[in-house]
């Protein structure tokens, strides 16, 4: 099933929540069972292999609130310096761009169309049905080590639920970023500093 099929289902599903046509009410993440730590830390590895078979609505729900959720009040689910919360993520399908606003675990619409061009420089990553854009805001952390140390910490909490998944998942540098900045519609301040495609 395509991505925009199952997006469509969880809209109608939500219909009772205020949003509008275009953005996207994620379900609750999971938050408990999964594969053990110490499993997932050995399965962890990065596959350049993907299927067209897309995420389900619950697995996205769930790998966006690790990457960078609230597990608790006004924090986390990674750690920024000086609770500085530099961090966002993009979800770039073929039909559309999304933000990822994790105090509501909602999908915001941000562009239409296919963008995954400009989010990979390697082929298997321009047809894979899943790219997440890892972005800092420099305007809140100004010293690179530590939005780097964040968005880092974003990527391995995805490998980690990758490896839990049985899916597949690698991160990558090489990407297009004036394209993708236009693409996601990004402020002067904000920087793409990983982008990860995941998929089965």
């Amino acid at each position: 099933m395509k991505l925009k099929s199952l997006f469509l289902g969880t809209i109608l599903l939500m219909t009772s929540c205020n949003i509008t046509a275009q953005d996207i009410q994620l379900p609750e993440p999971t938050r408990n069972g999964g594969m053990p730590l110490m499993e997932a830390v050995n399965n962890r590895h990065s596959s350049r292999e993907f299927s067209d078979a897309t995420l389900a609505p619950q697995q996205l729900s769930d790998m966006l609130w690790i990457a960078c959720g609230y597990n608790r009040p006004e924090k986390r689910t990674v750690a920024t310096a000086l609770n500085r919360q530099e961090m966002s993520a993009y979800v770039i399908t073929p039909e559309a761009v999304y933000r990822y606003e994790p105090k509501d675990n909602k999908l915001i619409h941000v562009n239409s169309g296919d963008h995954r061009e400009v989010s990979a420089m390697q082929d298997y990553a321009k047809t894979a049905p899943l790219n997440v854009a890892l972005v800092v805001d420099m305007a809140k952390q100004d010293k690179d080590i530590f939005a780097a140390m964040t968005v880092g910490a974003m990527s391995n909490n995805i490998y980690l639920w990758c490896a839990s998944e049985g899916l597949n998942t690698v991160v990558r540098a090489s990407f297009d970023n004036e394209g993708l900045k236009k693409a996601l519609k990004l402020s002067e301040t904000e920087q793409v500093l990983l982008v990860q495609t995941i998929g089965k």
